[in-house]
């Protein structure tokens, strides 16, 4: 995508969704660090049906050490990894409480020493919860800046580089939010709507589906006419 698309790009996201947010609840930004924590492999849907009961007992760090591992498995165990992810929690919070007075640091290095927590994470955290300008790559978000042209690469790091470096200034601070969702409800992975894109015309993916055919009138139910 020429550089001249990179700010059109943005600007015709925006038009449809000025105030994009993340689709996980949360309420701080320990609840949303554990939330992002859950959402590995798993879907925003199935994270919030889950900790919609947790976060009624374990809403802070010392809560959530008091709740301890098992009881913690017991609320997750509809989301995948749910073992490795109820260790983590558990270890982070503690590490929390020990390192950080039990506040999430607003710092990449602090998050990412965290059990569990990773770049693309801390990268989540550090957009939503201190308003700094990251770009977390998620499967979406990698799947749009290649196949758009925007920026295009073989890693999640590297086309968060990419974005980074390519990404307005004005549009730094919503940019992973547009693209995710982007991702998740147009240029899907399967069949992109490539109909309905309203980036459709900057878009450097060469195979554009077109809207689905109307499907054959069917004649009147004669039960219903009778």
């Amino acid at each position: 995508m020429p550089d001249a698309d990179v700010d059109e790009f943005y600007a015709r996201l925006a038009a449809v969704n000025p105030a994009p947010a993340s689709e996980l609840v949360y309420t701080d930004p320990y609840t949303l660090l554990v939330a992002v924590v859950l959402s590995a492999q798993a879907t925003d849907v199935s994270v919030n049906r889950a900790t919609e009961r947790l976060f009624q007992v374990a809403r802070t760090p010392a809560e959530m050490v008091a709740l301890g591992e098992e009881g913690l498995r017991s609320h997750i165990r509809t989301i995948g990894l749910f073992n490795a992810k109820a260790r983590n929690i558990i270890a982070l919070s503690q590490a929390l409480l020990d390192r950080h007075g039990g506040a999430v640091p607003a710092d990449r290095a602090a998050l990412e020493a965290l059990p569990g927590v990773g770049r693309k994470s801390a990268n989540v955290v550090l957009n939503v919860a201190f308003g700094q300008p990251t770009i977390a790559v998620d499967t979406h978000a990698f799947r749009v800046a290649n196949r758009t042209g925007l920026a295009p690469g073989r890693t999640p790091r590297e086309v968060e580089d990419r974005l980074m470096a390519r990404t307005p200034d004005p549009w730094c601070r919503h940019a992973h939010h547009w693209l995710i969702l982007h991702g998740r409800y147009v240029c899907k992975a399967r069949r992109p709507e490539c109909f309905r894109c309203v980036v459709r015309a900057l878009c450097r993916y060469p195979a554009k589906t077109e809207a689905p055919a109307a499907g054959p009138a069917h004649p009147p139910d004669p039960a219903r006419t009778s």
